[in-house]
């Protein structure tokens, strides 16, 4: 993982009309070799919806939301935006040019959060549901309860199977999920698969559980994958 000594730790609660708000700081971290332009997308507009994060460079974004908030955030790779923010990136497309409007394009690593805030469990997870871009990480700072790191540190886009790759120039520059892939209610977890008793792990999603043991690989994946902590910042690292 990367070095998080200069992480700077920050938890402050407001109170607004009589509603509990919290602060939750979201750090952005790129450790890959190469620039990437983060997308963001959640339920309301409360953060900055899509900026260039070139090598070693980070960024923090700070989270003041009542209780219950949702959001992703993901790696876009090989983009190309002019001096308006007007372009297209490889992967991770999401709408609007560098601000994002849209979730992303699969397939796309994703960071997912629920912010309880005030005193609340905050859930989160690495998800490969949407398929596999880069490398990504998650780590609570601060914060109490389990607390654990979450992560896909794994390339599986050198062991992705020949229906699901995504190439580039002659690279393999994702790996799509079979639900993106193939979009039958078997491998998406719906219409008569959609509940846990009828939706089962894959040949395919067992590529990517076997990769990245504590990501989500399928619909239903939750025992092994999602993860909780109650007060804390997060660390996302792209490449940890």
């Amino acid at each position: 993982m990367a070095n998080f000594s200069s992480f700077h730790v920050l938890f402050l609660v407001f109170i607004t009309s009589g509603l509990a708000v919290s602060a939750t700081v979201f750090t952005l971290q790129n450790s890959c070799p190469y620039t990437v332009w983060p997308g963001t997308f959640s339920d309301s507009n409360k953060l900055e919806g899509g900026l260039e994060l070139t090598s070693g460079a980070s960024v923090q974004l700070t989270l003041t939301s009542p209780p219950g908030w949702t959001g992703r955030f993901w790696a876009r790779t090989g983009c190309n935006f002019d001096s308006s923010g007007n372009g297209n990136c490889v992967t991770g497309n999401c709408g609007g040019g560098l601000k994002c409007t849209g979730t992303g394009v699969p397939p796309v690593t994703l960071a997912e959060f629920t912010i309880q805030g005030d005193g609340g469990k905050d859930f989160y997870d690495v998800s490969l549901v949407d398929g596999f871009n880069v490398k990504l990480g998650i780590k609570p700072q601060g914060g109490s309860g389990e607390c654990k790191d979450a992560a896909c540190v794994a390339d599986v886009n050198a062991v992705c199977p020949d229906q699901l790759k995504v190439n580039d120039n002659g690279n393999v520059v994702a790996c799509k999920s079979a639900c993106v892939a193939f979009n039958t209610e078997e491998y998406c977890c719906t219409g008569a698969h959609e509940r846990r008793g009828t939706c089962f792990p894959s040949n395919f999603s067992m590529v990517f559980k076997n990769a990245c043991p504590n990501a989500y690989s399928y619909a239903h994946d939750d025992p092994s994958s999602t993860f909780t902590c109650t007060g804390a910042n997060y660390l996302i690292t792209f490449c940890p």
